[in-house]
């Protein structure tokens, strides 16, 4: 691929660190240079080729520094478009030098707002309005220009010009336009979550986007966009990681559709419940979730509705989970779990996450309202001969609630207010049943007097007859199906209770 020659730069930036060290290598390809008042005064020290933006303009810096470049001789010589006659005949007529460079670093609004002392006037003077637009510009007009847009791109500019013998190709031009963009789209969203979440004096909220160590897995990049310290503070621990992020508001999502004058606490491992109960005691609470499946909550996220105390924390000491969510924690239990330095310790602040769901979908985005539906005692609709005993409904609505949180096609089987077991993401209901009942098995759990959870209807009554046989006596589901009626005549015939509720769960 032809590379074009680098001939004429405009440079503004900021922070000078490291600029001498592009500076002497772009000398030796002869690169004229243009530039602005302090960054001027810095290449005047290490080269005589270098221009004033004032003499181009014939305007000088005014209003305290806050308009420099925004000239239309500036972006004229940006964003002319060198096989176009007629941008070509106007940078003629008026004089206009041609830019093929631009380097910007932009004004450092992330680091003012992290100072605890900063003000909202301090901050906004560190909004780059001049440097922003150099960077849309010359990103916009890559095919001829190379937008360099961040200190921390010094190497990779002088790796591209040494590569190319003095000059850049298309794709490398293509390619940090790419990431110009990305970088001015993270610093106006911390611009804009900053102004969302500020008074008239003070900062009261760190930035909204944030480089995390990689995704899913190593070799992919990821970022957290969003205020992770409106729902959660962290007390402690390593740095959050993208999968435990999900990890993290799947436990949230789930804890914050319990009462919060009951004793929960769950388990979560690659955001399902492997685990949850509510007893009387907090640590009782925790000791029936690890029991419901020990060998899952191994790197878990635990999770609880209630201040954690010095009892539960000397439980959980032993185990090696990831993240732990309180509602608080007693001095005491902060200095048992502190032992574990690693551990991400989170105290959970809010009482509902944002009420829109958005996720990427092929070349787009998907938004949805939040699913805050409860199953309640008030929707179960009995459709059996034998209606379910108190203990039972209590039961069905405690699974119901783990079942809408795990993953479709889910079945969730429950007694006495515990998890015996789930099973999740399989392609078939009855697969996510017989998943279950080998979890619950292997574990050791009683199934007889259980009760099942499905988030959606079944079809056929295969599933009721399998939850028979293994001692399953009250079943909650949303009903709907064609065949309803099978199921329901299967249940009297057997003497099993079952109620509708009319509402659907999916997660896909």
């Amino acid at each position: 691929m032809p590379s074009k020659k680098i001939q004429r730069a405009l440079i503004s930036v900021f922070d000078k660190d490291g600029l001498d060290h592009v500076i002497n290598f772009l000398n030796q390809y002869n690169v004229e240079y243009y530039s602005t008042g302090g960054t001027y005064a810095y290449l005047k020290a290490h080269t005589q080729n270098v221009n004033s933006i004032e003499d181009l303009t014939g305007y000088p810096e005014i209003m305290g520094g806050r308009v420099k470049t925004l000239h239309p001789k500036i972006f004229a010589g940006i964003l002319n478009r060198d096989n176009d006659s007629k941008d070509q005949k106007d940078l003629e007529t008026y004089e206009i030098p041609n830019f093929d460079l631009i380097i910007v670093d932009l004004y450092p609004f992330e680091k003012t707002i992290k100072n605890p002392l900063a003000t909202l006037q301090d901050a906004i003077e560190k909004i780059d309005i001049g440097g922003v637009s150099l960077i849309r510009a010359a990103a916009k007009n890559y095919h001829d220009v190379l937008c360099i847009s961040s200190q921390s791109e010094y190497q990779e500019l002088i790796d591209i010009v040494k590569k190319n013998n003095g000059g850049s190709t298309l794709e490398d031009r293509q390619q940090m336009a790419v990431r110009a963009f990305e970088y001015t789209h993270q610093y106006d969203g911390n611009i804009t979550h900053y102004l969302g979440h500020t008074n008239n004096s003070t900062t009261t909220s760190k930035p909204t986007i944030k480089a995390l160590r990689y995704g899913e897995n190593p070799h992919q990049k990821a970022q957290f966009e969003g205020n992770l310290d409106d729902v959660v503070e962290q007390l402690q621990g390593k740095e959050i990681s993208y999968n435990n992020l999900l990890d993290i508001e799947a436990a949230i999502n789930l804890i914050l559709d319990f009462p919060s004058d009951e004793n929960v606490f769950g388990i979560l491992k690659h955001n399902n419940a492997c685990g949850l109960a509510i007893c009387d005691k907090l640590s009782k609470s925790f000791a029936e979730a690890l029991d419901s499946d020990p060998i899952s909550a191994f790197g878990g996220v635990l999770v609880t509705n209630q201040q954690l105390d010095v009892e539960t924390a000397q439980l959980i000491k032993p185990l090696f989970v990831e993240v732990l969510i309180a509602r608080g924690y007693t001095a005491k239990a902060l200095e048992v779990l502190k032992k574990k330095s690693r551990l991400i310790i989170l105290h959970l602040k809010g009482d509902s996450l944002p009420q829109v769901q958005i996720r990427s979908c092929l070349n787009g985005l998907l938004k949805q309202d939040f699913d805050n539906k409860i199953d309640e005692k008030r929707d179960l609709k009995m459709v059996t001969n034998l209606a379910p005993i108190e203990t039972h409904i209590q039961d069905l609505l405690f699974a119901s609630k783990v079942c809408k949180h795990t993953k479709s096609n889910a079945i969730v089987l429950a007694k006495n207010r515990k998890l015996l077991a789930s099973g999740m993401g399989q392609t078939s209901r009855v697969d996510a049943l017989v998943h279950a009942i080998a979890k619950a098995k292997k574990q050791n759990q009683k199934l007889q007097g259980a009760v099942m959870a499905s988030e959606a209807f079944f079809p056929f009554p295969d599933c009721i007859e399998i939850a028979h046989k293994e001692g399953i006596q009250a079943i909650i589901q949303p009903g709907g199906s064609k065949k309803d009626q099978l199921s329901i005549d299967f249940c009297n015939q057997n003497k099993l209770s079952m109620v509708f509720t009319g509402f659907r769960h999916f997660k896909h």
